[in-house]
């Protein structure tokens, strides 16, 4: 009997016919035709009219879901209305107000039909889960804004070879928990991996029994060991959970860099956290110019922007499903905070970002703040979290004045950062602050590396500059530098080690701060150590 689709093929036999050298040359040429098409088109986007539509298609599907019925959809005719009827909500808000009663089957709530997954996330800066629905709609959305960051990609680099190998994507587990019938929940990365259509597993990388391992020291290991033999062509994940799994695959596979482990390797995708204290050390272990390395502003609440390769900001993803609102971060917790859109916001102001998803979250702040470098094309810098702020003695620094300054001192030291935590101490009058760094190889001199970091927070912000007045002020701040793989073992430790977990960079209690310090000083992982002043 012929066979008339995929979906006749069993899978073993479909992963095998879509893996040949000839089917692979085939969709990799596809694949690269498409993509400049779709690069083009999105360039050519009328930006505010494409938001506009997206709201009312939203609007318009949603208006039968209970939640449409409580903010009467069906008198919503644009932007001002929906405003006028939605108020905007955080998380906490929607679970009460809408989640909570009805978990975990949300059927025709918000979104219409039944949610099918939820992404469980507790975020980086508190500890109580989140439950972020993911509907089928919003599954395709993810997809579709991940092909257009490929589209890009490919349209820049011209001869690329993304299907001609395995793109490896370095993410928590698949095995999922079930709470509901045909309701599933975990981590967003696992979701993802479930979703990979059957003909495309052939192109992705790890196989399904690698993604189910739950132990994420043993997941680590065995992904290492296998790759080593794959042809691969991309690898994405959290920056620091990159690099250590590029330090076990240089130690299986006996190199000195991941280029020439994998040498058709063109493209490394990054997200979670800011890059830039992360750079050097890629470059480094990476070997090679040629690896395109590829921002990209995923969240459980959807894909949000990647990076542009023509000018290094990241690019709003616009139709795909998405409503974006953004509010200046001053008028967040105001009685009625002024909502922008891509209609009339402005460069250079510090906004909190809101989303009206195709998974029925509706004007929901999600809790990041951004700043636009332009309108049209949408082009944004990642600036923080509306949580992320150190202002513990009044010197309001925020997540991107301190990803940066550490930026610039690690290349004025020439060194490179694994990773960094900060928070405030409360001792002494006002108080000072607290780095923990955990540098790549030996490190630089500590006293020196604090110079160009404190030199460059005054440079970015003058209140703190202000607040570092001599004898009257904060001093300059406490540095303890950690040996290669504390701050792996103190996230192993609370149960926070891989996935979407990620460490948590600023702690304005100063409670998070103190235990990690204890922590490192307990197990003798402190490898120098500077006081305030």
């Amino acid at each position: 009997m012929a066979i008339t689709s995929t979906a006749d093929v069993p899978p073993a036999r479909l992963s095998s016919l879509m893996g040949s050298g000839p089917v692979r040359w085939l969709v990799n040429a596809g694949f690269n035709r498409r993509s400049r098409r779709r690069a083009a088109a999105v360039a050519s986007l009328r930006v505010a009219r494409v938001q506009e539509r997206t709201l009312r298609d939203l609007v318009r599907v949603g208006r039968d879901t209970r939640f449409g019925r409580d903010h009467e959809f069906r008198r919503i005719d644009g932007i001002a209305a929906y405003r006028a009827a939605v108020p905007l909500r955080t998380y906490e808000a929607l679970w009460n107000d809408y989640l909570r009663d009805r978990y975990p089957v949300l059927e025709d709530l918000t979104w219409p039909g039944r949610i099918p997954y939820f992404a469980l996330t507790s975020g980086t800066t508190q500890g109580a889960t989140k439950y972020i629905p993911v509907s089928r709609a919003m599954v395709a959305s993810n997809r579709r804004a991940a092909e257009t960051m490929l589209a890009f990609h490919v349209a820049a680099r011209g001869s690329s070879r993304l299907f001609r190998g395995r793109m490896f994507f370095l993410g928590g587990t698949t095995k999922l928990e079930e709470p509901a019938p045909g309701v599933r929940q975990g981590d967003l990365s696992g979701i993802a991996a479930l979703e990979v259509e059957p003909a495309a597993r052939a192109y992705t990388y790890p196989p399904l029994d690698l993604a189910l391992e739950s132990d994420w020291d043993r997941k680590l290991s065995r992904l290492a060991e296998r790759s080593v033999r794959e042809r691969i062509t991309l690898v994405g994940g959290v920056p620091s959970w990159l690099l250590m799994l590029f330090r076990r695959v240089l130690k299986i596979g006996g190199k000195s860099t991941i280029g020439e482990i994998w040498p058709d390797l063109e493209l490394v995708v990054h997200g979670g956290v800011k890059f830039d204290p992360y750079a050097e050390s890629f470059r480094r272990i990476l070997g090679r110019p040629d690896i395109r390395l590829q921002d990209a502003y995923a969240c459980s609440e959807g894909f949000v922007a990647f990076g542009d390769p023509a000018t290094g900001h990241l690019r709003l993803a616009l139709d795909h499903g998405i409503f974006y609102e953004f509010v200046p971060v001053e008028e967040l917790d105001s009685p009625s905070p002024v909502r922008h859109w891509l209609g009339d916001v402005q460069p250079g102001v510090n906004y909190a970002i809101v989303v009206t998803t195709c998974a029925g979250l509706w004007g929901h702040v999600i809790g990041d703040t951004l700043r636009f470098e332009s309108v049209d094309p949408p082009l944004i810098t990642f600036t923080g979290r509306t949580r992320y702020t150190l202002s513990a003695f009044g010197e309001h620094l925020i997540n991107e004045e301190v990803e940066g300054a550490i930026a610039t001192a690690s290349l004025a030291c020439k060194t490179a950062v694994g990773d960094w935590h900060v928070g405030p101490v409360f001792r002494g009058t006002p108080g000072f602050h607290q780095y923990v760094v955990e540098f790549q190889g030996a490190g630089p001199d500590p006293v020196e590396f604090r110079r160009r970091l404190d030199a460059d927070l005054s440079r970015r912000n003058a209140d703190y500059l202000a607040h570092r007045a001599e004898k009257v002020g904060l001093p300059l701040p406490a540095l303890l530098v950690a040996r290669p793989g504390s701050f792996e073992s103190w996230m192993r430790d609370r149960g926070k080690l891989g996935g979407q977990n990620k460490v948590p960079r600023m702690d304005a209690t100063g409670k998070l701060t103190a235990d990690l310090v204890e922590y490192l000083h307990g197990r003798d992982l402190v490898d120098r150590e500077i006081a305030a002043g």
